[in-house]
Order: structure tokens, then sequence, then C-alpha cells
């Protein structure tokens, strides 16, 4: 058996991928979810021996036992979503800052190797320059995005401060299979898709031409693997995107063609703490984590919409 890793929030969408990851890798696996928005359904598509302990990282008590003899920790347990942050601030605060620095002591107090964390592109905010790269200044406009910043500089902090190894990614517009395409939080991709299955017409905030960087989660299962053991990677904040832009009108044209059929968008206004443009250099990730994206866009939209339609008990038909 291979190293020991804690998966937080492993329940997750991206959680549950990295767990079936490191499984196939050979590596033992334990994973820390209060499955506020994990789901149990997750753990059954992975198989394999996943040990799990239920429980809030907002407790130190909790987080401590969970990541005790553990080699590395991948932290992706978060409160995600901008539009949940500007409605309740103080419980993503909670979560995403509180609960990062209990999993950062917790890794220092039991001697973990390395905490891998997942941050956001949404931390460059209200910079405008494109593409993003780590070394610009962030202008967080969303409290999420004010939680990510601040779990990034915790975990530098414990990097200078402690000596534990730690990286984070930020990670641009995930997708695939098992995002929620029915939360009301849920990310753009399967929400689209469902609609469109349901002959739906999606909400478009906006004209429909801010941009993003769609990114198959299997991309990021690589490189999030990749930064807890490249030897240069401790220390750093790294981009993990494909840097080739989409705009959310694009995404309607690819999800109307694996659906076979036009999906019209309805445009209301813009929402508050929303970033018109991102897409990430990624070079940085190339140099140290040998980072390349193997899943372009299309390929991602096709493989999520057969899931959809075939893996999800009760999607239309």
């Amino acid at each position: 058996m291979g190293d020991l890793y804690l998966v937080t929030g492993g329940a997750g969408f991206i959680g549950s991928h990295v767990v079936a990851e490191l499984l196939q890798r050979g590596h033992a696996v334990r994973i820390l979810d209060n499955f506020s928005t994990g789901r149990r359904g997750n753990l059954t598509a992975v198989g394999g021996d996943v040990e799990v302990f239920e429980g809030d990282m907002r407790s130190y008590e909790r987080a401590h036992n969970a990541v005790k003899g553990v080699d590395f920790v991948i932290h992706l347990a978060a409160l995600p979503s901008v539009p949940r942050s500007v409605q309740d601030p103080l419980t993503t605060n909670e979560a995403n800052i509180t609960g990062t620095l209990n999993v950062l002591l917790a890794a220092r107090d039991n001697e973990a190797r390395r905490v891998v964390l997942a941050s956001s592109s949404s931390i460059y905010g209200a910079n405008a320059a494109m593409p993003k790269r780590e070394d610009m200044m962030p202008q967080p406009i969303s409290p999420y995005a004010v939680s990510k910043l601040a779990a990034e500089q915790y975990a530098r902090a414990f990097a200078v401060v402690y000596g534990l190894e730690t990286v984070s990614l930020r990670y641009f517009n995930v997708f695939g299979p098992r995002q929620d395409p029915t939360s009301q939080y849920s990310g753009v991709v399967p929400r689209f898709m469902r609609i469109a299955l349901e002959a739906g017409r999606p909400v478009v905030f906006g004209d429909g031409e801010q941009s993003r960087d769609f990114t198959y989660v299997a991309n990021v299962v690589d490189a999030t693997l990749s930064a807890a053991t490249a030897p240069g990677a401790a220390g750093n904040i790294c981009n993990i995107g494909c840097g080739d832009p989409k705009t959310v009108l694009d995404l309607i044209a690819a999800v109307s063609r694996v659906a076979g059929r036009p999906l019209e968008p309805e445009f209301a206004p813009p929402r508050v703490g929303d970033v018109k443009h991102s897409f990430a250099d990624i070079a940085l990730a190339r140099k140290l984590l040998g980072y390349e994206p193997r899943v372009g866009f299309d390929e991602g939209i096709g493989r999520t919409f057969a899931w959809l339609v075939e893996d999800m008990p009760g999607a239309p038909a």
C-alpha cells in the first residue's frame, strides 16, 4: 500500500474524483466530510477501501483526529459559491477560513508531509489583466473570494513560520461528472445541461459574453496529485486551468450540440460579485507540477453530458 492521504471534502464533486484516482494509484485514503454538500453516493462510485471520518473541519478536534497518521492532506472541503457567500458571508468565513486554519494546525501537529489547498480563480476579482498570473495583485470582490485568499495566506504563513510544506492551487471553473445539476449553487455547466434535458431556457446573467476557463475535472485531479509530491512545488501557488477561455454563449452552443437541441437563453442583470472575464496562465503549473491539461473543453462537455444522461438517478432521458 502506498502513502496515506486525507482528502477533506472527499465526498464532494472534485474530492470523489481525487479519491478514485488515489485508490487507482494504490494509495490508502481517508476522507473528512460533513456531507453538507458532499454526497454519500459519490463514495459508492469510487469503491475501494476508504476510511470515512464524518465531521466538520470547523472543529479542531475533528480535524486533528482525521489527520493523525496521514502523509499528505488534500484540502478540498469548503463552502463553494460566490452567490452563497454574498447571502451568508459569516458561514462562508467559518468554513473556508477557520476550517482551513484547523486543517493546517492539525497537519502541523501531526507532522504531515504536505498540504495541498484548493484555492480559486475568484481571488483575482476586479484585476482586469489577462491572462491571470500568480504574481498579479489579488482584488477579490466577493466574500467567497476573500475566504479563499485568506486560506492561501494562512497556508503560506504555515510554510514560513512552521516549516509545513503547502501548495495552493487556484482552480478555474471546474466541471465534470458528479457536479450537482440540481443545486442553486451548482456550476453553470451541469445546470445548463439539466435545463437542456428538460427543454427549458437557461438564465444568463449579463450579456453572455463573460468568459471563463472551463476546466474538466480530470485535469484538476492530475494537477492536485502532482502538487502533493512534486519536489519544487512546496511554498508555491499555481493556477490550474486550460488557458482557453470560453464565453457563456460558447458554453450554451456546446451544450446545444451535445443535447441535439438549441438552448434559448433568458437574459437577466449581472450578479453582484461576478467577474467579467477570467482565464489562466498555466506556465508555472507546467514548470513546477509537469501539468498539462489532457481533456479539452469539447471532450469534457461530451463526457459530462453522457454522465448526466446515463448515470445520474432521475435524470431526464
